[in-house]
């Protein structure tokens, strides 16, 4: 399951970049959360672009984490990759006997090796023959390996280099389903997360200068995509393209790993409201079965603590390490010299509970039961459906009403940095 935060998300409704404070998020087990707004503009419209939330594409920073100034791109057996890096380009495929590149920063420049080759160039591309989407595995070598299906991307930023994948956005959600969930949670459970997820991808583009998100608790969890015949790739499968709106609008949703007994609106965090309001819902499991969690901290450190405050856990997450105030829901006492924080939940404790979700499901409740719970006064609909309403909202309407369509189609929506 991933951890809380607050994404931020954008959803485009015409060619203008927007840029969105970015977060920072660290280990894999952190909890962190970071709302934001995000607007979008119109240029021009004539000819609109559509939304981000119909465009089936996603771009995910990977193991930024580690600042990698090496990489290895290896092709898996059966397939073949093509590299290209500037004028040059390098088949890597089992057959040849050369399955894998070395890539290394040096300076500004990127320096591929691959057998008996070296090119040197400011980038670099990965991607099938036909320039498809393909199997690949990235690693930092020593450190991380993954599984990627998708076109990457890799280019040098001071002092590190930046590798992005190009994935299909079902790919990217049934590699998010994945990753914030255990082998034991029921298939209508996963499907609750597909939507979250799906809605949190298709209304959040653009959180990060360069591509849409990461792959850390910051945006959502993304990990190795599930075999065809696994229950996760069944649940993103069975949902396809759905979504949760409100108001007929998709939003960005927010999910949290435990919510303490209770789920929280941003307002009673100290949070800005969004499109979605969010209300606060009775969670059965989390109430008979709260997660606990204490830590002790400097009197100094606690000064700049407050209960139910998101931005004074992130300000104190940021200092001391995510999983040191894990939740909003905590009392602090003082013990000698030292501050003692005991708190209940992990997570910022918006939205969808994880752990309250897979209860239900087991309790025999389906992925639209789940989801109404959590997020009430919401409908699941088809991401096509509302593809479908926007093209047909722009080619009727007239000059003198363009205005109003604009204002009426580019509200702020609020976003999760990684659902929890």
């Amino acid at each position: 399951m991933m951890p809380d935060h607050y994404l931020r998300k954008g959803s485009a409704v015409n060619r203008a970049r927007r840029s969105v404070p970015r977060g920072i998020r660290e280990p894999v087990f952190a909890f962190v959360t970071a709302l934001v707004f995000i607007s979008s503009c119109s240029r021009g419209f004539a000819q609109p672009a559509p939304p981000g939330w119909a465009v089936d594409k996603v771009r995910v920073g990977v193991l930024g984490l580690f600042h990698p100034r090496q990489l290895t791109v290896t092709a898996p057996e059966g397939q073949a990759l093509v590299v290209h890096a500037g004028e040059e380009h390098i088949v890597l495929e089992h057959s040849s006997g050369v399955h894998t590149a070395n890539v290394r920063l040096s300076g500004t420049e990127i320096v591929l090796q691959s057998g008996a080759r070296t090119v040197r160039a400011f980038a670099l591309t990965v991607a099938g023959r036909e320039n498809e989407a393909a199997d690949f595995v990235l690693a930092v070598p020593g450190k991380i390996a993954r599984h990627y299906r998708g076109t990457l991307e890799i280019r040098g930023e001071v002092g590190h280099l930046v590798a992005v994948v190009a994935m299909d956005r079902e790919t990217a959600v049934a590699s998010i389903v994945a990753a914030e969930n255990t082998a034991d949670t029921p298939l209508e459970a996963l499907k609750a997360q597909a939507v979250a997820t799906r809605s949190y991808l298709a209304s959040s583009r653009g959180r990060h200068r360069d591509f849409d998100f990461c792959d850390t608790t910051h945006c959502q969890f993304l990990r190795d995509p599930p075999a065809p015949a696994t229950a996760v790739a069944q649940a993103a499968e069975a949902t396809r393209d759905m979504v949760l709106a409100y108001e007929a609008k998709p939003f960005a949703a927010m999910y949290t790993r435990s919510c303490a007994g209770r789920t929280h609106t941003p307002a009673e965090l100290g949070l800005p409201a969004a499109h979605y309001p969010y209300y606060s819902v009775e969670c059965t499991y989390c109430r008979a079965y709260p997660v606990r969690w204490s830590s002790r901290i400097s009197a100094e450190d606690a000064a700049m603590l407050r209960s139910s405050n998101e931005p004074a856990r992130l300000r104190t997450a940021r200092h001391l390490g995510w999983s040191t105030i894990p939740s909003n829901d905590f009392i602090v006492k003082r013990e000698n010299d030292q501050i003692l924080a005991e708190g209940t939940g992990q997570g910022h404790g918006i939205g969808l509970c994880q752990s309250g979700a897979k209860a239900m499901a087991a309790d025999g409740a389906d992925f639209r039961q789940i989801l109404s719970h959590y997020y009430p006064n919401t409908t699941v609909v088809s991401i096509e459906t509302v593809a479908d309403s926007f093209s047909h909202q722009h080619e009727t309407v007239g000059p003198a009403d363009r205005a109003l369509v604009r204002r009426q189609t580019v509200k702020p929506l609020l976003t999760s940095v990684a659902p929890k």
